[in-house]
This record gives C-alpha cells, structure tokens and sequence, in this order.
C-alpha cells in the first residue's frame, strides 16, 4: 500500500499495513470487493458502517468493530446511533458479548476524542 493513511485520513492498523505489503493482490482484491457490496445496494454509507457493527459484534471482532465505529462516526451516526447498533445483539449474541463490543466501541469514543483534542486526527 502506498501509505499508511484510510481514505478518511485516519491511520491503518500496522498489522493491516503489513499485510498489504506482504500480499497486495490480496488486498486490492479485498478492497475492490468492499468498494463493489457498498455499490450494489441503495443503502446509505452511516446505515451500512451501523451493519457492519452489528456484524462485528456477533463476531467478537475488536478491531474491525473499532474500525466501523470510527467509520460510522466519519459518516455522521451519533454515539447513540452507535450504541444502539451494539445493543440490537444482546438478546441474539448475549450479554458478555454485547457488553465487550460496547467497551471497545468506548475506547474507539475516546481515541477519536483524544485526536481530535490534540489535532492528530488518526
């Protein structure tokens, strides 16, 4: 990849970063493919990142749920709006789950207000 920059500005995991330098085919494959979903439907970008969220949660998935809340923040969904997407999968994915994607979606809350306090934007 050739920096380490999201669309938006923000800073790619260097996991991620170390990966698409290690298998940039993969990656532009993935990423066309996520360009290719977003298109094929009339579902706005802050609905979809709030999907993805829920999707994340059923999946125990940190990073890709901080991701997406960073992203649904970008795309203009609330705190609530975000909340709100973790909690629709208490009763579908349980407790402890819904729990710990709220934790991490908080720590992603405070990052973004960190950076934007401090002007670093990633």
């Amino acid at each position: 990849m050739a920096d380490d920059k999201t669309p938006s500005g923000g800073k790619l995991p260097k996991t991620f970063q170390q990966f698409t330098e290690r298998f940039p085919e993969l990656a532009a494959a993935h990423q066309q493919i996520g360009q290719t979903v977003d298109q094929i439907g009339p579902l706005d970008d802050k609905t979809r990142c709030l999907i993805k969220i829920g999707i994340c949660v059923g999946g125990g998935l940190e990073s890709a749920l901080r991701s997406h809340v960073r992203r649904a923040t970008q795309a203009g969904a609330t705190r609530e709006e975000i909340e709100q997407a973790i909690m629709l999968g208490m009763n579908t994915v349980g407790f402890p789950r819904t729990v710990a994607a709220w934790s991490w979606a908080k720590q992603q809350f405070l990052r973004d207000d960190h950076n934007a306090s401090s002007g670093d934007g990633d």
